[in-house]
């Protein structure tokens, strides 16, 4: 029987690591999905797409195509979280993890979990807002708390999310991180079981119109 799977797409470490491959927007993420599916044996339950957003005051062309490109996304039944893009100070991040967390009504057992793999991540200044602790919590919640999935499968190279992976691991669940060889942390890989996507399996997931480009 193919275990249940949720896959955790981190959009905006996808979109810098991919394009040196392939320009991101010709990939078919549904394609990519299924294929990690197919190999690992997985029954899709969800896909999640998270991205910050820019403004409009960034410019209109740029804020119309990624929404485009979002709308797009959910017509394939991919379900979009986003954030608007935007720098947060140490103080300010740390309090909108704490407030995210809060927001989750965890059990005593769970919440202490959470806060200790989350309240201290380092470098905060160069993290997109809130993007990475709302990845974080609906991995453990999904999983643990929800038992939705069997299997959490995060599309992301970033190393913050090892504390998430292992409090999944330790409510009983399995974790899958798989990504391109570029930016793929080697603590994510040296934690848990992974799946290179390198140039030939991404080459096989551009979109049909995309298929000559090089």
């Amino acid at each position: 029987m193919k275990k249940k799977a949720i896959f955790f797409i981190d959009a905006n470490n996808w979109y810098h690591n991919v394009k040196n491959i392939v320009k991101p927007g010709w990939i078919d993420i549904r394609k990519v999905v299924e294929l990690i599916s197919k190999e690992k044996n997985l029954s899709i339950v969800d896909i999640i797409w998270y991205a910050s957003v820019p403004s409009i005051k960034d410019g209109d062309v740029m804020y119309y195509q990624h929404m485009s490109f979002l709308s797009k996304l959910e017509k394939q039944g991919i379900r979009v979280v986003t954030r608007k893009l935007q720098r947060l100070s140490n103080q300010e991040e740390k309090e909108s993890k704490a407030q995210s967390i809060n927001s989750l009504g965890l059990c005593n057992v769970c919440k202490p979990l959470v806060e200790e793999s989350f309240l201290d991540l380092a470098d905060f200044k160069k993290k997109e807002k809130g993007i990475d602790v709302w990845i974080a919590v609906d991995m453990i919640k999904k999983s643990v708390i929800e038992k939705a999935c069997d299997v959490c499968v995060l599309i992301s190279g970033d190393a913050d999310f090892v504390p998430a992976l292992k409090v999944v691991q330790e409510g009983g669940k399995e974790v899958l991180s798989t990504f391109v060889p570029f930016g793929y942390s080697f603590e994510l890989r040296n934690e848990f079981p992974y799946l290179f996507l390198g140039r030939a399996k991404i080459m096989d997931c551009l979109k049909p119109y995309d298929k000559d480009k090089k």
